[in-house]
C-alpha cells in the first residue's frame, strides 16, 4: 500500500488541534498535531512531513516568523490557516505559503486545498528532467541521485530541497533565461505572487554555496527584467 501523506497541523487551541486530526485521519492521512515551532522543528529534523497547515497566532516564535523561515527553507508546502481574513493579510500570507484558508473554514474546503497542494507539488517535482544523472558546470558537479552538490576539490555538499530543484532546473535548461515565475512553476508547481522573493532567495543561498561574488555571479546570472540564466557551459552524464 502507498504511503499516506503526514500533514503536521500546527495550532495553539487543543480542541482545534483534535478535530482537525481527526478529521485528516478519517480522510486517509496521517496527522500529527503540535503546539508550537519547536515541536514542529523537531519533526521536521526526523523527516516524513508531506505538508503543514499552520496558524501564524501562536505563543513563543510568531507564526508568521514560523512561515518565514520555512518557505527561505522551502523544503515543505504550507497552508496558512487564520482567523484574519483581510484581503492585505491575504496577500502577506501567500508570499510565505502555498494556500491561505480564512477561519471559520470548512473542513471539505481545507481538504481539498490539502489534496490540491500535495498534487502541485508532486507534479513540479515531475517536470523537472531526471534523465541525467549529473551535470557538470565550472567545475561542479550536481548529482541527482544524491541529490548533492559536488565541489571541485571533490567534497559533497547536501542541498536543501529548494535549492536541489532550483538548480537542476537552471542546469536542464541551460543557456536559457528562466523568470522567477517560469522557476517557481517549475520548482513548487504554482506561479509567484506580489512581493514572493523566494526565489531570489534560493538563488542567493545557492550563489553562496558556489562561492559567487554576489556583485559580479558568473555561474548563475541575473538577466535583469528577465530572470536567471547559467552562464557557464554545461555537461551531462
Amino acid at each position: 500500500m502507498p504511503e499516506l501523506a503526514h500533514i503536521v497541523i500546527v495550532d495553539s487551541d487543543l480542541q482545534a488541534r483534535g478535530l482537525l486530526s481527526s478529521y485528516l485521519q478519517s480522510n486517509g492521512f496521517q496527522a500529527t498535531a503540535v503546539s508550537n515551532g519547536k515541536a514542529l522543528d523537531r519533526l521536521l529534523e526526523n523527516g516524513g512531513v508531506d505538508l503543514i497547515v499552520i496558524d501564524p497566532m501562536l505563543p513563543a516564535e510568531n507564526g508568521l516568523a514560523i512561515c518565514k523561515r520555512l518557505r527561505a527553507e522551502d523544503r515543505v508546502p504550507v497552508i496558512i490557516l487564520t482567523a484574519k481574513r483581510g484581503e492585505l493579510d491575504r496577500v502577506h500570507g501567500l508570499e510565505f505559503a502555498e494556500d491561505y484558508v480564512g477561519k471559520p473554514f470548512s473542513p471539505r474546503e481545507l481538504l481539498a486545498r490539502i489534496k490540491n497542494v500535495l498534487s502541485r507539488w508532486d507534479q513540479a517535482a515531475k517536470r523537472v528532467p531526471n534523465k541525467p544523472v549529473r551535470y557538470r558546470f565550472a567545475r561542479w558537479t550536481l548529482d541527482t541521485i544524491s541529490r548533492t552538490l559536488i565541489d571541485p576539490s571533490g567534497h559533497r555538499r547536501p542541498l536543501a530541497g529548494s535549492e536541489y530543484r532550483l538548480l537542476q532546473a537552471l542546469a536542464s535548461r541551460a543557456n536559457r533565461v528562466l523568470s522567477r515565475d517560469e522557476l517557481m512553476e517549475l520548482t513548487k508547481g504554482r506561479e509567484s505572487v506580489a512581493f514572493d522573493r523566494s526565489i531570489d532567495v534560493q538563488i542567493s543561498r545557492l550563489r553562496r554555496i558556489l562561492g559567487e561574488d554576489a556583485r559580479a555571479p558568473a555561474i548563475i546570472k541575473t538577466i535583469y527584467g528577465e530572470g536567471y540564466v547559467i552562464g557557464v557551459r554545461v555537461e551531462t552524464e
